[in-house]
């Protein structure tokens, strides 16, 4: 097949992630016999550098007319600043919203040989496969009104948790479709005993459960949620939730698998081009050396090809590649190993092919 993909490097590591990850799609296409070409943009820190904006309207257009884009992470002390009218960050907010990205898919899976690395017990570790997935357009983030103002002489500031039911529908269906094909189980997450949003939550996933009988369905607030991904993650197979519980809790399962550098993400809509990322930061304090983990990125490419461009076998080469160089022993400087960008993705490409 041909596919034309959109690559964003963004800022810190994530041209060098990207480009190896480019290297396993050249790979996957030579060995397929598919023929992938590249068209690459700016996005975060670095756009607003050149650009003066953290996306352009041409590159969200370039975006647009993708099949999928691959992106690294944007961002970095640089550009923090909370008080400024434009940061990395919103650039990739207004690059979710312009490709209509509703749900953000997370999978975190536990490698035998990295257990080790994990802050939480081995015991607890085995058999953990999770898919978070994270509605990505309503909640805190984009809820209306927002902002701060002076009332009775005092500052006040508010956010506002809006979720329509539509929004809420789409995401709670896609993880019953997606639990369909691993082992039959959604947990959906929220705090239906205090807020009114997740009430709602809570109505239309148990109507959509009861519509899907073969998969089963339990309901968990988060606060236990958070407390269950540590004390017992191998119990859990597809677990949805809001737009700000997804965040945390993400970044609290991340820590699972033992490095924020093994772990992919896809951020999928009805239609058009699929967001696929590694789910760890720009890391500008080891920008430039060569030591980045690309796992994380080498992943995206893989869930890439599995949910825009239908490719489960491809799909199925770079897990099984990933899974045995690491297998192997094969470690960047995040796991305790001395491979550099290159050299681990080397050790891949060797598998795969």
């Amino acid at each position: 097949m041909e596919a034309k993909l959109m690559l964003l490097p963004g800022d810190g590591i994530g041209p060098e992630v990207v480009a190896q990850a480019v290297r396993v799609l050249e790979a996957v296409a030579g060995k397929g016999g598919h023929t992938f070409s590249y068209a690459e943009g700016l996005l975060g820190g670095c756009s607003l550098d050149r650009y003066g904006a953290s996306l352009t309207d041409e590159t969200l257009a370039d975006c647009q007319a993708a099949e999928a884009i691959l992106m690294g992470a944007v961002g970095g002390p640089k550009w923090d600043d909370p008080g400024a009218s434009d940061r990395p960050e919103r650039g990739l907010l207004a690059l979710r919203r312009g490709l209509k990205v509703f749900a953000n898919l997370r999978p975190v899976r536990v490698h035998p040989e990295l257990v080790e690395w994990s802050p939480v017990k081995p015991d607890r570790l085995r058999g953990v496969d999770i898919l978070v997935i994270r509605e990505l357009t309503g909640g805190l983030y984009f809820g209306w009104p927002k902002g701060r103002e002076i009332k009775d002489g005092r500052e006040r500031a508010v956010d506002t948790l809006e979720y329509y039911d539509y929004e809420i529908r789409r995401v709670v269906e896609l993880a019953f479709r997606l639990a369909r094909g691993r082992r039959g189980k959604v947990t959906s997450v929220d705090k239906a005993n205090v807020l009114e949003s997740s009430r709602l939550w809570r109505q239309i996933t148990t109507e959509i459960g009861g519509l899907n009988p073969d998969v089963s369905l339990e309901h968990m607030l988060v606060d236990t949620a958070s407390m269950r991904l540590v004390s017992a993650p191998a119990q859990i197979d597809v677990l949805v939730t809001e737009n700000m519980f997804g965040d945390i809790l993400t970044d609290e399962a991340s820590v699972l698998a033992g490095s924020m550098g093994l772990l992919p993400s896809a951020s999928l809509g009805a239609e058009g081009p699929g967001l696929y990322e590694p789910i760890h930061g720009s890391a500008p304090d080891i920008a430039g050396q060569g030591i980045a983990n690309p796992v994380g990125t080498i992943l995206s490419v893989a869930m890439l090809l599995r949910h825009s461009l239908g490719l489960e076998s491809e799909a199925d080469w770079v897990e099984l590649a990933v899974d045995a160089a690491l297998a192997a022993n094969c470690r960047t400087v995040d796991l305790g190993g001395k491979l550099s960008t290159p050299q681990m993705t080397d050790e891949i490409l060797a598998r795969l092919e």
